[in-house]
C-alpha cells in the first residue's frame, strides 16, 4: 500500500501529467487563443466567436483556466450585470507555444492522415 502512495504523490506532483493534463480539453487551447487575439471579451461574445462550443463546456473550462491562473474573470456590478474574461501574464505566456504547436500540426497534418489511414487500412485487412 505504501508503494502505490508514493507512486500516486509522484504523478500529482509531475509538472508535465499535472499542468498538461489540463489541456486534454480540446477546446482549453483554442479559448485562450481567441481570448488572446479578443481580450478582454465577454462571455456571449466568447461563444460566438467558438459557435461550436457549448454553453456548458465553455463555461467549464473558463473555470479551469481561471483555477489554473490562465484567465482572469473580472465582474462589474451593473444591472445587468456584466462579466469579461482575459489572459492573464501567464495565460499570454502559453500563447506563442499554442501557436507553435498549432503550425506544428499544420505542417504535419497531411503526414498523420496518410499514417492512420495506412494503420486503419492494415487493421481492416487483418480483420
Amino acid at each position: 500500500m505504501r508503494r502505490k502512495e508514493q507512486l500516486n504523490s509522484i504523478i500529482e506532483i509531475c509538472p508535465v501529467r499535472n499542468v498538461v493534463a489540463r489541456f486534454g480539453n480540446k477546446w482549453a487551447l483554442l479559448v485562450i487563443l481567441v481570448l488572446s487575439e479578443n481580450e478582454p471579451i465577454r462571455y456571449n461574445e466568447l461563444g460566438r466567436k467558438i459557435p461550436d462550443i457549448s454553453s456548458r463546456v465553455l463555461s467549464n473550462t473558463l473555470r479551469i483556466l481561471e483555477a489554473d491562473g490562465l484567465v482572469n474573470r473580472r465582474f462589474f456590478q451593473e444591472v445587468p450585470p456584466r462579466v469579461e474574461y482575459s489572459l492573464t501574464e501567464t495565460g499570454r505566456s502559453l500563447v506563442p507555444i499554442i501557436i507553435k504547436l498549432t503550425e506544428w500540426a499544420q505542417n504535419n497534418m497531411k503526414t498523420i492522415i496518410e499514417h492512420r489511414n495506412q494503420i486503419e487500412h492494415r487493421h481492416q485487412k487483418e480483420e
